[in-house]
């Protein structure tokens, strides 16, 4: 689809001219919505993470949480979070040559780092988990009230699935791209499928370096309940009597996190000036608006602020907080599959594939994507923990359905009367 609709729009533009012209307004509304609202909810959960992982740095370089070490206040979390999303606004204000060079330095950082890692941390570690437990050994040991084998590995799919995101990031940039026709699915292609080769690489790595796992995920660790640094930091210290080169492992992981937060905000932005192009969103002349570098800079700093507010529930509560950035995951997956849906359904006779197709396969895998897509939606919508309270209840179903009743009003009472779809700027 990215091959035969190259453009900055991405999904909600495809979604219009795959719908037909009857539906092709409201089908590119509820996708641009669910892209762009699970896109700074993306940006709001990695510069978050990265905020707690600063958190948990400075936490283990002040003598941890066992020796008296800093613990920052949840208002420090969000201050540093305020700052990252600063400077990736700064960063996305330059021209796009320097936006490419960050690009490009992010991804040998990525690559270096991931090996730097998978082979240090278990290399340096005095005892190592057995093949035999690396591969076979099934974690039930949870306080979240659950222990069937099957349900656990359900909720575990999450991780990956949020991790597997963001990779619609190369169609937003493809009006930026060189041969986007082909280059564009091609990064998708290539972002897959270097996650799951190297991420699956760091993860065996990590687990070599893993024994108790329950003392991992305690808040009473040195990394207060942080397993991946308490992994970083007793590899070393096992080693050394200090965990100094954890630390510095952690760093390697803040620096990519950073990059990753970096590229969101230009897919963010991206985004935005794409739908403002088309007239979607309120003030939409102000959000299409590019400075003399082309960069659409009014757009790039909406994204940050827009990131900052989502982040913000945190300080009252954690769970609301949770609610908010859940969106990122199956939000952004009900936009991917829109798209794909009616491409096998409404334009499957007469869709017209770009130089890059997967040929007589493209509709099977069209829908094992969207049955999968609504697999996940359901599995994503159970309880986490037992037994379910206010604090406990996965608000995932609230917060999506929150986001599609919201759009759903927003088109009925309104954009129904005004909003035409995207303004075509390709041939054909």
């Amino acid at each position: 689809i990215c091959s035969s609709f190259p453009t900055s729009g991405g999904l909600y533009y495809w979604s219009a001219r795959l719908s037909g012209n009857r539906w092709s307004p409201f089908a590119s509304w509820i996708t641009g919505w669910f892209n762009i609202v699970g896109q700074w909810a993306v940006t709001t959960s990695v510069d978050f993470s990265l905020a707690q992982l600063i958190q948990v740095i400075i936490l283990l370089s002040t003598g941890g949480n066992k020796g008296g070490g800093y613990l920052a206040s949840k208002y420090v979390v969000i201050a540093f979070h305020a700052a990252i999303l600063l400077s990736h606004a700064v960063i996305n204000s330059l021209p796009i040559s320097w936006l490419s060079f960050f690009g490009q330095f992010a991804a040998a950082w990525n690559m270096l780092g991931v090996f730097v890692l998978m082979i240090a941390v278990p290399a340096v570690a005095t005892e190592r988990a057995s093949a035999k437990f690396v591969f076979t050994h099934f974690n039930t040991d949870n306080s979240a009230g659950i222990h069937s084998n099957l349900y656990i590995f359900v909720l575990g799919i999450l991780m990956s699935q949020y991790t597997l995101t963001g990779y619609d990031a190369s169609a937003h940039m493809t009006e930026e791209t060189r041969n986007a026709d082909r280059n564009g699915p091609i990064g998708i292609i290539s972002a897959i499928g270097i996650s799951i080769v190297v991420g699956w690489g760091y993860i065996l790595g990590i687990t070599f370096a893993v024994k108790d796992i329950p003392y991992l995920l305690s808040p009473d660790n040195e990394a207060g309940g942080y397993a991946i640094a308490q992994v970083f930091y007793l590899a070393f210290k096992s080693r050394y009597g200090s965990g100094v080169g954890g630390i510095v492992c952690l760093g390697i992981v803040a620096v990519a996190i950073y990059f990753c937060g970096m590229s969101s905000v230009t897919s963010n932005s991206r985004m935005a000036y794409a739908f403002s192009r088309d007239g979607a969103m309120p003030l939409s002349s102000v959000w299409h608006k590019v400075n003399k570098h082309e960069v659409p800079i009014n757009a790039v700093w909406l994204s940050a602020f827009v990131s900052l507010c989502m982040a913000l529930p945190s300080l009252g509560s954690l769970v609301a907080f949770q609610a908010m950035v859940s969106i990122a995951t199956i939000g952004l997956y009900i936009a991917y599959a829109l798209p794909i849906f009616f491409r096998v359904t409404l334009a499957r006779k007469h869709f017209v594939p770009g130089p890059f197709n997967l040929g007589r396969y493209s509709v099977l895998v069209g829908w094992v994507a969207v049955l999968w897509v609504v697999t996940i939606t359901v599995l994503f919508s159970l309880p986490v923990m037992y037994p379910v309270t206010r604090d406990t209840l996965n608000y995932t179903p609230v917060a999506v359905g929150g986001l599609f009743i919201l759009v759903l009003t927003s088109w009925v009472v309104s954009a129904r009367h005004w909003f035409k779809g995207p303004v075509t700027n390709l041939s054909g």
